[in-house]
């Protein structure tokens, strides 16, 4: 990547249709956390992101296609997205294996500490700038996420706490990964092509890390686990993450990050519904903060309003 430069997205507003679309998202990878915890009985975590790679790579050609985009064009974006790639298999192994030693309540909390990363990239990779009343609204936000999930103390060993730091270490890549598209010659590239290199290079980095870990399919899976790793294939990763980039594309990687806050709070609410967890007065408490933060993350900043080095023209890298 280049040295910091402005980009025409970095101060500009989200709009009605963009936040819509995000609330889409956002709901969708809530539920999708859901449906990973309801086909564990029949494919371990490993194998189920391996597969669901493999299922929407050609879910990204065909639309692609449909689109006119040329996949194999040479535009300058293999090394990029290459990289994309690697970070994007890597933060999968990180999460899952994570998830072996640090409850899922304290892995929720360590993940979305992403929009944090992705603000202090912002502002060295592509001269976005956050005020000090969105930097605010971010904590906020996180704030609200903790109170939602929970952070529990107990029994809290060097196990859990290397299992904390896998997450971070995924939630750090999650964040590296989309500055990467945003801020390299990838930006350039059509959003199907752009997810295309990073879904195909995690193929076989998930598919090692399976054999590595040993995972292996007990019995032949239910129609209803069949049915959730399609749609984990075919509109988690084929669709919503191809828009999620598209989406960078567009507009404030920093304000997007922070939407990504709501997602856990959709986790809840539909846990609460489909696998009866248990929902209660602190949900709404912390649903109230999620919001309230967002409203200052989008808050028009006169601090934030001119990224660094504004008066540069756009280069390519």
């Amino acid at each position: 990547m280049s040295s910091p430069q402005a980009i025409p997205s970095a101060g500009r507003p989200l709009s009605a249709g963009a936040i819509a679309l995000m609330l889409m998202l956002c709901l969708t990878w809530g539920f999708n956390q859901i449906a990973v915890k309801l086909v564990l009985p029949d494919i371990p975590p490993m194998l189920q992101a391996t597969f669901r790679s493999m299922g929407a790579l050609p879910v990204l050609f065909i639309i692609g296609s449909l689109r006119g985009v040329k996949f194999f064009e040479r535009d300058g974006t293999w090394k990029p997205g290459v990289i994309a790639g690697l970070m994007f298999g890597i933060e999968f192994v990180l999460i899952f294996q994570g998830l072996r030693f640090t409850p899922a309540s304290r892995a929720v909390v360590f993940l979305y500490t992403a929009p944090f990363f992705v603000a202090l990239g912002s502002y060295q990779v592509l001269g976005e700038r956050l005020g000090g009343t969105q930097w605010l609204g971010l904590a906020i936000s996180f704030a609200g996420v903790a109170l939602a999930i929970g952070v529990p103390q107990p029994n809290v060993d060097l196990h859990v706490l290397l299992g904390d730091l896998m997450i971070v270490g995924g939630a750090a890549l999650w964040a590296a990964t989309t500055l990467v598209a945003k801020g390299t010659r990838l930006r350039f590239a059509a959003p199907e092509k752009a997810l295309g290199y990073q879904v195909a290079t995690s193929i076989p980095i998930l598919g090692l890390a399976a054999w590595l870990f040993g995972e292996t399919i007990p019995h032949t899976p239910s129609p209803l686990s069949l049915g959730l790793m399609a749609f984990q294939a075919i509109w988690v990763v084929g669709t919503t993450f191809t828009l999620w980039f598209a989406l960078v594309k567009t507009y404030s990687a920093s304000k997007l990050s922070a939407f990504t806050f709501i997602t856990p709070l959709f986790g809840v609410v539909g846990s609460y519904f489909i696998m009866h967890d248990t929902l209660n007065l602190t949900f709404g408490a912390a649903a109230v903060l999620v919001i309230a933060g967002l409203f200052l993350v989008n808050r028009p900043s006169q601090s934030a309003a001119a990224p660094r080095d504004a008066l540069l023209n756009v280069t390519k890298t």
